[in-house]
């Protein structure tokens, strides 16, 4: 019979002290001394110390399986250590990266993280910010999965260009004209008539000229809808739960992740705090008919300041702001059923009630103007019958820039698509 040795993973040695056990990794760091050289191994869970002979000169980042006895050591990673280990070479000699990722901090500007992502992004802080995101994710649709809701997936390609008015990115399809889906906006909405609560993961595409550090022309859009609703508020408690299942979650499953970076996560409120747009202008001392980025600022700063919170909704956009689809404020029919979620000093979500009823649509889009033939696919939903609705879309890279305080959403994103920006 054979015997097959199992892998053991750098985070589980400590376990296995006295134990001859095989791991493979990454040589995230080579260190030569005179009668000694220490190998540290890196794997997904982390680091583990190796004891080798002299000589041992593979170069760093190639990747190696060892086969070695476990040994208590205070001063090594996690209190062991491997000794006289067999090295087995499993990759070729690998090339010298880009950066030295065994340094505590990456030692390099944004610029050359993002050229040389395939290889930087294994810097142990940098692959950090992404495990915070994926736990985020996980909480989203934990947060909603217990909350009744079925997730979907919808195309994003689509045939026209009507969703919120921004600028789109246009391709051949078979040699007629499709467009990037700008979000999945009107499937959901439909979908709200089959499964009445439903939320998506998925990419969302803005042709906008923006070059900041808080826009990208590609981002993971995390986005909720929900039927049977008396207002937007109902769908602001749905925003209140799934942001603090994402906090819990990255809570538990990168715990390690947050220690490393280090993250402050919030403490969500039992309610968010919230204030209607027309007073926040006034606090403001503006006349605007949106938030600017240094409105958004001050106003977290008040909802820290008066409420001790860092999550803020302000209510009641102007309709004038708002897509055709928004419900109007029934007592002020100049603002809208609407809101946004303000974050550490950034807009992070988007949110409100929709219209329901088909005959509102069809007066909304003649009031703007614009024909109801180019939405004939998603009106049919509403001419069958729908309940009221509303919801939500929040912007992931935001959520995991903020949370690890990143000073631009780039550092957030593993690919990052922007204004100058297709590869790698």
């Amino acid at each position: 019979m054979i015997h097959r040795t199992t892998r053991v993973l750098a985070a589980e040695l400590p376990g296995h002290v006295g134990e001859t056990v095989e791991i493979s990794g990454w040589l995230h760091r080579r260190r030569g001394l005179k009668s000694v050289t220490f190998l540290v191994i890196r794997d997904r869970s982390g680091l583990a110390q190796v004891v080798a002979g002299t000589g041992v000169d593979f170069p760093e980042e190639t990747v190696l399986r060892i086969r070695a006895t476990v040994t208590a050591n205070s001063q090594a990673p996690g209190g062991v250590e491997l000794t006289a280990p067999e090295i087995t070479l499993l990759s070729g000699l690998a090339a010298p990266p880009p950066v030295s990722l065994f340094r505590p901090v990456v030692p390099a500007a944004l610029p050359v993280i993002l050229d040389t992502a395939p290889v930087t992004l294994r810097h142990p802080r940098l692959a950090a910010v992404h495990r915070i995101s994926a736990a985020s994710v996980a909480g989203f649709r934990a947060a909603l999965d217990g909350l009744g809701f079925t997730e979907i997936q919808t195309p994003k390609v689509v045939s026209s260009a009507t969703e919120s008015g921004a600028n789109v990115f246009r391709l051949d399809w078979f040699g007629s004209t499709a467009y990037l889906a700008q979000s999945p906006q009107f499937f959901k909405q439909t979908m709200v008539g089959v499964f009445e609560r439903v939320y998506e993961t998925g990419p969302v595409f803005r042709a906008e000229p923006h070059d900041t550090a808080r826009h990208l022309a590609q981002y993971t859009s995390l986005d909720a809808e929900l039927g049977f609703i008396t207002d937007h508020r109902d769908v602001m408690a749905v925003v209140r739960e799934a942001v603090a299942g994402m906090t819990a979650s990255v809570a538990e499953r990168a715990s390690e992740a947050v220690e490393s970076l280090p993250v402050k996560l919030p403490e969500v409120p039992a309610e968010i705090p919230s204030v209607h747009f027309a007073e926040a202008m006034r606090m403001l001392g503006a006349d605007e008919p949106d938030l600017a980025p240094a409105h958004e600022r001050r106003l977290s700063e008040w909802a820290l300041r008066e409420h001790g919170s860092e999550f803020l909704f302000v209510v009641g956009y102007p309709m004038a702001k708002r897509p055709f689809y928004t419900h109007p404020d029934p007592a002020r029919p100049a603002y809208s059923n609407s809101f946004d979620l303000l974050f550490r000093g950034l807009e992070l979500v988007t949110g409100g009630q929709r219209l329901h009823r088909h005959e509102d649509y069809l007066a909304a889009l003649a009031a703007r103007g614009e024909p109801a033939e180019p939405y004939e696919s998603y009106l049919q939903a509403f001419a069958h019958g729908m309940p009221p609705h509303g919801g939500f879309a929040l912007g992931l890279e935001r959520w995991t820039a903020r949370l690890t305080g990143a000073d631009n959403v780039r550092r957030a994103t593993l690919f990052p698509r922007d204004l100058h920006r297709l590869t790698p």
